[in-house]
């Protein structure tokens, strides 16, 4: 989707970020356009090399609070990530604050699967069951401080990162004014009178945050299996319970959901009462991102218009499920 946040770089631009980078230069590009929020392009280099290319937007351009620094927390989370044994692309440089260019950029390893948003294996069950053994390696990796670090988004407890993290969204929507079910008061009012549960987490864990098909790329070149997770741009540290809310977006999380058995395999998770409210927590951080990131971004209207009415629908019963939560004792 194109976004005001994309930057764009000429052909001499582009081969002379490859140079400085990885000492080659450029001898065809092709932008990717399946993202939201950064501009990357597939380059092939001239001594044979595929790269992709991710560029942060120009330093100058406002974006909401936890969106700063974003390639940073993205460039950590691939080296954990992948010492973790979680597939993911080889992170070959990261340059912060290019001297050039200005801003950041990643250049990564280039995939040779495909996107699972671009097919419908018939074995979608086992690769899902796959899935969440690979989320629970992920969410293995464990950090030093809750929320996000590289945005200066932090706590020293997860309940007070993630009200922190919702104040900083919420309080986004000062200057980008964002279409709501309730006030924005409102809403933290909300989160705060469920944020009880949040004390059940004790530890930082590394959350992708992002996990939906368009970031999971496979590898049908025999039995289907995924070659690789990417864009783990808005991963933070905080609950891994928060990791099946995008894969379930807009939807419910079953028992019976091949993900959650993954998962299991891998370490114990019990879907709790307390746990289904956590859950609901993260929904409606989630679909609050969705509406206020168009304000940095200004999606095209007649490509996010589904987006956020949807967006807008599932953050008023989520919220209201928050409030008949927090009104009966959980069980």
């Amino acid at each position: 989707m194109d976004s005001r946040t994309k930057r764009r770089l000429s052909d001499a631009e582009l081969d002379a970020l490859a140079r400085r980078a990885l000492g080659a230069g450029v001898a065809a590009a092709t932008e990717l356009t399946d993202g939201f929020a950064n501009a990357v392009w597939r380059l092939r280099l001239d001594d044979g090399r595929e790269v992709v290319l991710k560029l942060a937007p120009p330093p100058d351009l406002e974006q909401l609070s936890y969106e700063r620094n974003l390639l940073r927390m993205e460039a950590a989370a691939y080296e954990l990530a992948g010492k973790a044994g979680v597939p993911v692309a080889t992170l070959l440089r990261a340059g912060f604050d290019d001297p050039v260019l200005g801003g950041d950029y990643l250049m990564l390893s280039a995939l040779d699967g495909v996107s699972w948003n671009d097919v419908k294996p018939e074995d979608g069950g086992v690769l899902r069951r796959e899935l969440g053994r690979h989320l629970a390696r992920f969410n293995a990796v464990t950090g030093e401080v809750f929320g996000y670090p590289h945005a200066g988004i932090v706590g020293g407890t997860w309940r007070e990162a993630f009200l922190a993290m919702a104040a900083a969204l919420l309080g986004d929507t000062e200057r980008y004014p964002t279409p709501l079910p309730r006030p924005p008061a409102q809403i933290m009012a909300v989160f705060e009178a469920a944020a009880p549960v949040l004390e059940e987490v004790t530890s930082p864990r590394l959350v992708h945050f992002d996990v939906w098909a368009g970031n999971v790329f496979l590898d049908l070149s025999g039995t289907p299996r995924i070659q690789a997770i990417i864009d783990h741009e808005r991963a933070f540290w905080g609950d891994p319970l928060a990791e099946f809310v995008t894969p379930t977006l807009f939807g419910e999380l079953e028992e019976d959901d091949p993900l959650l058995a993954g998962y299991r395999e891998v370490t114990p998770l019990e879907l709790t009462p307390s746990a289904r409210v956590r859950l609901d927590l993260y929904r409606a951080y989630l679909y609050l991102i969705l509406l206020v990131e168009n304000g940095p971004r200004q999606y095209p209207e007649s490509e996010y218009a589904r987006v956020r009415d949807r967006s807008i629908a599932s953050l008023g019963e989520v919220l209201d499920r928050l409030v008949g939560a927090v009104a009966r004792p959980l069980g």
